[in-house]
């Protein structure tokens, strides 16, 4: 079973299902909050990684930065056209694409980008020596990865990018990887022909954004998912402010966690051989489709076992100490 195809099933187990119009919009309103973080965070990951042309945007950004230039206009306002010619096409194909989530992407992310790095070079105005530019590459990735992986698990719609790939793939018959990689590249090599900023994130964005989402999927997108379905069952500030502080510290373990792993690794990457490196890419690729498929198999049986006992409290068919651990589940 291909990426797409687990992104469908969890997209689908995610969905509301027999809410009170409370628990609905509890639900509703957190997946929106939700998607305009990840746009907000994929922004504030682009717009590090747009500190410097050696290290070069997502393909798709990198060729609306080549052509307002070449238009002499903001990347906010031509992003925003090219989302929206995308979009029509995107309309007619498969509208099932389309949601709030599409909307908030297309308007926001280029000016968004534009904001934040207004700020950072306010921040630090003077050239970028060669540590800061490996901080911005890791943060940078890491930030437009997470971003994107938190804007997309609410399934209120995807950015008119990448719902090419999905459409493609179904149309042409073929993997999601290979369509997304494919259509990756075809952009790569336009960012380069309009002379926009192409570098190694470029490039690591162009192959690796796929495993990169799909730890965040199953790091921080998934479980919080998990967890507003929980809150929509049983809506209450309590378990608001609870959920909340757990997400909070999860998230920030998370990404100190991904961080460190990923300058460690980064610093070891020059004493590989070809050989070696070629293993080493092998072995990751088939531990995080094990751990994808192992943690697919967790949760359905979680929320199997959550589902089985909802049933039986309301049946009234728990015991006293059954009722108490079904309490502390809440």
């Amino acid at each position: 079973m291909d990426k797409q195809q687990n992104d469908t099933d969890n997209q689908t187990a995610q969905q509301p299902q027999n809410l009170s119009l409370l628990g609905k919009t509890v639900n509703i309103s957190l997946r929106t909050l939700m998607s305009f973080l990840g746009i907000a965070i994929l922004s504030m990951g682009a717009a590090a990684l747009k500190t410097s042309p050696i290290l070069g945007l997502d393909p798709f950004t990198a060729v609306n930065v080549g052509m307002a230039a070449i238009l002499h206009t903001s990347l906010g306002l031509y992003q925003l056209v090219a989302n929206f010619v995308i979009f029509v096409f995107i309309f007619f194909l498969d509208r099932k694409k389309i949601g709030i989530g599409t909307i908030m992407n297309m308007v926001l992310v280029g000016f968004e980008i534009q904001w934040f790095s207004t700020i950072y070079h306010q921040l630090f105005p003077g050239k970028a020596t060669a540590i800061v530019l490996i901080a911005n590459l890791i943060i940078g990735l890491l930030l437009f990865t997470a971003g994107s992986s938190l804007y997309m698990a609410p399934d209120l719609g995807v950015a008119p990018y990448d719902a090419i790939a999905p459409i493609a793939s179904t149309r042409l018959h073929c993997k999601y990887k290979t369509a997304r990689v494919a259509q990756d590249m075809c952009f790569l090599i336009l960012a380069v022909i309009v002379h926009g900023p192409v570098g190694i994130a470029s490039i690591v964005v162009a192959f690796f954004d796929g495993p990169l989402i799909s730890y965040w999927n199953r790091t921080i997108s998934n479980p919080l998912m998990d967890y507003i379905s929980e809150l929509s069952d049983h809506p209450s500030f309590k378990n608001l402010a609870s959920g909340v502080t757990k997400a909070t510290k999860h998230g920030y373990q998370s990404l100190s966690n991904a961080y460190n792993s990923t300058l460690d690794f980064q610093m070891h990457l020059a004493g590989y051989t070809n050989k070696e490196l070629i293993k080493q890419i092998q072995d990751t690729e088939h531990n995080m489709q094990r751990s994808q498929k192992e943690y697919n198999m967790y949760r359905t049986r979680y929320r199997m076992l959550v589902a089985e006992m909802v049933k039986r409290d309301k049946r009234g068919q728990l015991d006293k100490s059954s009722e108490d651990i079904h309490n502390n589940d809440k």
